[in-house]
């Protein structure tokens, strides 16, 4: 089954002749054709939109999007759209979003929106001889990139700053021209990427004038995904005898020690703080999704930060005193709110308009207000009840729709499972038991 060898020009084909091929990799290809013809939107303006994002799209993947409520931001209240496909990830954005609502919400601050780039090249002489020939550069640089930055200036972004950075200490003869760019509201890949190249190319024709090829070579010219310039912080706070709830079992000054602790325990040990984080980015990724913004670049970046010191750490820390409770997150977020697909994918606009249209500044504090609510419930859960217990039940559903129950026994399923544990082969029990006693009772 399936091709042998290498098959040639296949962006080129139709897509009926794309799916004609991969009809040969499987062992059911009228099922297979169906499924990819059923998830295309039939006689829709925006299939061809779609098609257009991405080289040999044959049909559609269709997550949820969904609406987490009551986020109160900077004292305004927000329903944050958010793409996802874990079942607890909405739920728990949304419960801690109402918990913090009520005592005062989620403050932020912006530090800025700058995003550094890098032409990276190798220099055989002194380092006094290439930062006096690169500081001459400058003004060329500036002016050869000039017609690509003239909009973006006009919008009060650009270039903010060029610089060299010796690299040797850590590749011999490395070193790195480092600019940073505002680029407003767009998250400017394709902007910061072309100045670049731009440069590079004023900056090889430098290197010939001054007859210094032999020592001086361009490796790449490239952004960086990595912005530690360009970043946010968000906290909760309140005082502890608010935090206290019957079920957890101990007073709000006993809860808040232990979320502290178990905090803490994030920035200490590596096993603890991957999970830590990754629970961050179900929320901040889903608003990520759902805006049209780059979720890989946007966590990318997070983890790196999270190594700024040489060591992974979770990326939220906690103040505990007999008075006070706060928690916060400070995280870099690059993201747009034009360009790209932000206006292009139509769910990605409708998601904008949502959020009252956004600058940059005011998505990362959405953006990061998800991330840290979702931290908050999956601390609480840990150290209270258990995280599985509340997961298992919100994966109920998806688990009585693979075992393809009907609407009775979905209704008679949530009302059992409230009082025990969820998992897929108690489940398949329980159903089980349930059509047999129906067909028996039939059988009377």
């Amino acid at each position: 089954m399936g091709i042998q060898g290498i098959v040639h020009g296949f962006s080129k084909l139709s897509r009926e002749d794309q799916i004609q091929l991969l009809r040969e990799f499987t062992g059911n290809p009228v099922s297979l054709e169906a499924h990819l013809n059923d998830h295309r939107l039939q006689d829709s303006k925006w299939q061809g939109v779609y098609d257009s994002f991405s080289e040999n799209a044959v049909s559609n993947f269709f997550l949820p999007y969904c609406i987490a409520p009551n986020f109160r931001i900077d004292n305004r209240f927000y329903f944050v759209p958010m793409v996802t496909e874990e079942s607890s990830v909405v739920a728990a954005a949304s419960s801690a979003a109402k918990f913090w609502s009520e005592r005062g919400g989620f403050h932020t601050r912006v530090s800025s929106v700058n995003k550094p780039g890098h032409i990276h090249f190798t220099w055989n002489g002194s380092p006094e001889e290439i930062s006096s020939f690169v500081t001459g550069l400058i003004p060329g640089l500036h002016k050869a990139t000039s017609m690509l930055t003239r909009n973006m200036k006009k919008r009060g972004g650009g270039i903010t700053d060029i610089q060299l950075i010796d690299r040797t200490a850590t590749l011999e003869g490395y070193y790195q021209i480092e600019v940073m760019f505002n680029t407003v509201d767009s998250m400017g890949a394709n902007f910061i990427n072309s100045c670049l190249e731009r440069m590079a190319a004023f900056i090889g024709k430098q290197v010939e004038l001054a007859g210094i090829s032999d020592r001086f070579s361009i490796v790449m010219a490239i952004l960086s995904n990595y912005t530690p310039q360009c970043t946010v912080e968000c906290s909760i706070a309140c005082d502890p005898d608010r935090l206290s709830h019957p079920a957890y079992g101990m007073n709000g000054l006993e809860f808040a020690r232990k979320f502290e602790f178990a905090v803490n325990i994030s920035r200490q040990d590596t096993h603890r703080a991957v999970t830590h984080n990754k629970g961050i980015y179900n929320g901040i990724d889903a608003v990520v999704i759902a805006t049209g913004n780059d979720f890989r670049a946007v966590e990318a970046d997070g983890h790196a930060f999270a190594a700024r010191d040489g060591k992974y750490r979770g990326l939220t820390e906690v103040e505990v005193y007999p008075d006070s409770f706060s928690c916060k997150i400070e995280i870099p977020i690059s993201i747009g709110t034009i360009g790209g697909l932000t206006r292009l994918h139509p769910l990605a606009a409708v998601s904008l308009e949502i959020l009252g249209n956004p600058d940059v500044p005011k998505l990362m504090s959405i953006a990061s207000a998800a991330g840290l609510a979702c931290n908050f419930s999956a601390v609480r859960s840990l150290i209270t009840g258990g995280i599985q217990s509340g997961h298992m039940h919100m994966h109920l559903s998806n688990i009585l729709h693979q075992l393809q129950a009907d609407p009775e026994e979905k209704k008679a399923a949530v009302a059992y499972f409230r009082e025990h544990t969820v998992s897929y082969a108690e489940v398949e029990v329980f159903l089980t038991g349930m059509r047999t006693r129906v067909a028996q009772t039939r059988k009377r």
